[in-house]
């Protein structure tokens, strides 16, 4: 039997790559581990450290086709990050213009958690620890 250990990144294409490289490092606060220009596919690639070492991998295309439906769609329903705190969390994503669900509470586990879109309009959720 395969035995995985843990994710190694997540990718994702975006429509606009400076706005999405912004959301990214800026106001998520994502290292730049490697940031790369395709000549060929006239499309970047930009690595992105998480705390845990895990990476995201944000890339350009031209004319990506947008997703369909939210987030009940086939294939990735959403990216979670945990967080120290969810309060804190949310007031600086607000801060910064971002429109940020109500915090709600797990039924299994009794965490906070809350959910809101990156510049794509792709859902993150902030699960606090």
């Amino acid at each position: 039997m395969l035995k995985l250990q843990r994710i190694h990144h997540v990718a994702i294409i975006c429509a606009d790559y400076p706005r999405s490289k912004h959301f990214y490092t800026e106001i998520l606060g994502l290292n730049i581990l490697a940031e790369h220009y395709r000549q060929a596919r006239n499309s970047y690639k930009l690595d992105l450290a998480l705390p845990d070492g895990g990476q995201l991998e944000l890339f350009s295309f031209t004319n990506p086709p947008p997703r369909l439906t939210q987030p009940e769609a086939q294939g990735l329903r959403h990216l979670a990050f945990s967080v120290a705190c969810v309060d804190e969390a949310v007031a600086m994503l607000k801060q910064q213009g971002i429109s940020v669900e109500g915090v709600r509470v797990d039924e299994f586990t009794g965490k906070r958690f809350t959910f809101f879109q990156d510049p794509d309009g792709l859902p993150l959720e902030l699960y606090e620890i």
